[in-house]
């Protein structure tokens, strides 16, 4: 598939997207990470609980959350806000989270979103945005370099997920006073 079929609608998210912002999020995780992750750790992953962890941000506006709908589908999210890093500079934002149906991937869903994350950091004054990514997740690697992040030669962090050790790096896009 190479084209979507029907325009994308990208806007913010609201409480009814919970649900399928919580499957999108464990396919996702079920499919980027299936060579990273044990296949019985992602096989457990709850719908339930996103569901109940995005419903409970919704409801604290934090972070904000963008959604993509295909029709009536909900094929994508970002979920971005202030950095949460402790050496951040003054006007860094993060994307928390950004996930896209794996039957979407490579289909324009992810740049669409992303346009839509940066202007709205760099509305709200964003000079820096960061983010952390699982250091041997090539896709996601080539995407972020595409939209102008460097891997940033400072911080990283090791997290344990499912029983394996997981190196993430932070990679940062520097805005423009223009864009900022």
């Amino acid at each position: 598939m190479s084209d979507t079929s029907l325009p994308l609608h990208i806007g913010p998210a609201c409480l009814g997207d919970a649900r399928a912002i919580a499957e999108v999020h464990v396919r996702s995780w079920q499919q980027a990470y299936r060579h990273m992750l044990p296949s019985n750790y992602l096989s457990l992953l709850s719908v339930e609980r996103r569901e109940a962890m995005w419903l409970a941000s919704m409801t604290q506006r934090r972070p904000e959350l963008v959604v993509a709908h295909e029709g009536p589908d909900l094929v994508g999210f970002v979920a971005f806000g202030p950095s949460r890093d402790g050496d951040a500079d003054d006007g860094a934002a993060e994307v928390w989270a950004f996930y896209v149906e794996p039957a979407y991937w490579s289909r324009g869903v992810g740049l669409a979103l992303w346009n839509e994350a940066l202007e709205r950091m760099a509305d709200d004054g964003a000079r820096s945005v960061t983010l952390w990514v699982i250091e041997h997740n090539e896709r996601a690697l080539r995407f972020y370099r595409r939209a102008g992040f460097e891997a940033d030669a400072g911080p990283r962090k090791v997290v344990n997920v499912g029983g394996v050790q997981l190196r993430e790096v932070r990679q940062v896009l520097r805005l423009s006073p223009a864009a900022a």
